[in-house]
């Protein structure tokens, strides 16, 4: 084992040691009981993911996609091999401290947007900050800096029913990202959107890409997110059948 995989579970995120992937996933398979069957949802997956990457996890329904991205976001863990997330090796961690580098170092966006009916845009978006303890004048003033990075300076005040799916969508990402994370997992973020507001999610997710260096990674089957982002990892059957820049894997 490498001095990097053998850091202790004890061990904060945030400090990545120079030439460490930010995420490294070695032979890891997973199972899941349906019924009296039991199903391999992801068998013997290696891959590596630098910083600042925008990745596609593409594949038909069933092909692994939901199972990879909750397992990199630390939300499950594997039944065989390594999910290491800036040398950490999630699987040996406890559930609090993969609670916490959840917390800390990675931002979700889901398809139904999970905002919660009674609070503000503002209010939910200052969550994240609240759980890990930041000041009530500093999660007002980063909440509204981001709310307003997404174009939704005017909605502050609207709770997710006086908002669109695109505003609601925005709200998450904003949520997604106030705390400044490593990376953000994206699961489907456009499949409830229509054409126009999902194109201009698609903008929005690649300029902070871009210019924040924030890794993005979705599970998609959308053909508009997957044209957009540097690489496509394409799942079948719980394997990677390719994994390379978009074009060379379709």
């Amino acid at each position: 084992m490498t001095a990097t995989s053998s850091r202790s579970a004890s061990d904060d995120g945030g400090s990545r040691e120079a030439g460490v992937p930010l995420y490294r996933v070695r032979g890891v398979t997973k199972r899941y009981a349906l019924g009296a069957t039991r199903v391999e949802a992801l068998r013997g997956v290696s891959l590596e993911i630098g910083a600042g990457e925008m990745v596609a996890i593409a594949g038909p329904s069933g092909s692994g996609k939901t199972t990879l991205l909750n397992l990199l976001g630390g939300l499950d863990v594997p039944d065989e091999g390594e999910v290491e997330l800036e040398g950490l090796d999630l699987g040996r961690l406890g559930e609090s401290r993969r609670t916490r580098l959840r917390r800390e170092r990675l931002g979700f966006v889901f398809q139904t947007f999970n905002l919660i009916p009674v609070l503000t845009a503002r209010e939910n978006v200052e969550i994240p900050l609240l759980v890990a303890g930041v000041g009530r004048r500093e999660c007002r003033a980063r909440a509204e800096e981001v709310l307003e990075a997404v174009g939704l300076a005017d909605r502050l005040q609207h709770r997710p029913d006086e908002l669109s799916g695109g505003q609601r969508q925005r709200v998450a990402i904003a949520r997604a990202l106030v705390h400044r994370p490593a990376a953000v997992l994206a699961d489907e973020p456009t499949g409830n959107l229509d054409s126009e507001t999902g194109e201009a999610i698609l903008d929005l997710l690649a300029e902070w890409n871009r210019e924040r260096r924030i890794t993005l990674l979705v599970a998609t089957h959308d053909p508009r997110i997957i044209g957009r982002v540097s690489r496509r990892i394409e799942l079948r059957d719980g394997r990677i059948q390719t994994d390379g820049p978009p074009e060379e894997a379709a």
